[in-house]
């Protein structure tokens, strides 16, 4: 019997073969690469991506479909976790993991900054995201889209938009647009490297008020002069900043 897709888990299953076959197509796997997947659901990605590697890990929440996977791939090279993505210990895994799922768009943004903490474990990450979550992780300053979530996702990897896929490619539709995303994480090291937490601290008061000055937003972390003295124009607003001035003040902030 097919699994009825569950709300509350936000299932959205792929059912188009020809956009599975341009996701196996960028994802490019090769004949031991180490291959994580979250949310494997139905298994149809999983099932191409173990037919070339032989073995991979995957995180299932709902419980029959983790009952359903076992069956047909636990004898197949599948190590599956049924679990919370959201509270699963990445460090568990051998580095160099390469990562892939189509995220549930209810928790995809919080999903994506917890997987970032791990970033430097991960060789790439592969997603189907809603299309403006991707948007807004690969914004650039002065634009709407930008964000909290671009400065972040950015500041942990290359973000490379692929191609948009439509409703009708999966069961059910979705009501907004998905769109396939890869990221790289950055190599360790380098003037862009900072504190994580305190860019975090930064960034999450900088665009907690965007419409305010940043005088104002980061009146409680830095001075007026301390910004002037830094090359930060006190009355520009988060929004206008990019990644390197974010770096700038998170590596200035105890001083």
């Amino acid at each position: 019997m097919r699994h009825i897709p569950r709300k509350r888990f936000g299932q959205h299953f792929l059912a188009d073969k020809t956009y599975l076959d341009r996701i196996v197509s960028a994802i490019d796997a090769d004949p031991g690469d180490h291959f994580v997947e979250i949310g494997p659901g139905e298994g149809v990605l999983t099932s191409r991506i173990l037919s070339v590697v032989g073995n991979m890990h995957a995180i299932e929440i709902d419980r029959d479909l983790a009952a359903r996977l076992r069956s047909a791939y636990g004898d197949k090279g599948l190590t599956l976790f049924e679990g919370d993505a959201l509270k699963f210990d990445f460090s568990s895994l051998p580095e160099g993991m390469r990562v892939v799922g189509n995220l549930p768009y209810n928790i995809s943004t919080p999903l994506i900054f917890h997987l970032c903490g791990f970033a430097n474990r991960f060789r790439d990450m592969h997603f189907m995201l809603q299309k403006e979550v991707v948007e807004r992780m690969a914004a650039r300053p002065s634009t709407s889209a930008y964000g909290r979530l671009s400065v972040m996702a950015q500041y942990w990897c290359d973000i490379e938009p692929l191609f948009v896929v439509p409703a009708g490619a999966f069961r059910p539709p979705p009501k907004v647009q998905s769109m396939m995303v890869r990221l790289r994480p950055h190599p360790p090291g380098g003037d862009q490297e900072t504190d994580p937490l305190l860019l975090k601290q930064v960034v999450t008061a900088a665009f907690s008020h965007r419409r305010k000055t940043l005088r104002n937003s980061l009146s409680g972390l830095l001075s007026e002069s301390r910004l002037v003295e830094l090359g930060i124009k006190p009355g520009d607003r988060a929004e206008n900043l990019g990644l390197a001035d974010y770096v700038t003040l998170s590596k200035h902030l105890n001083q």
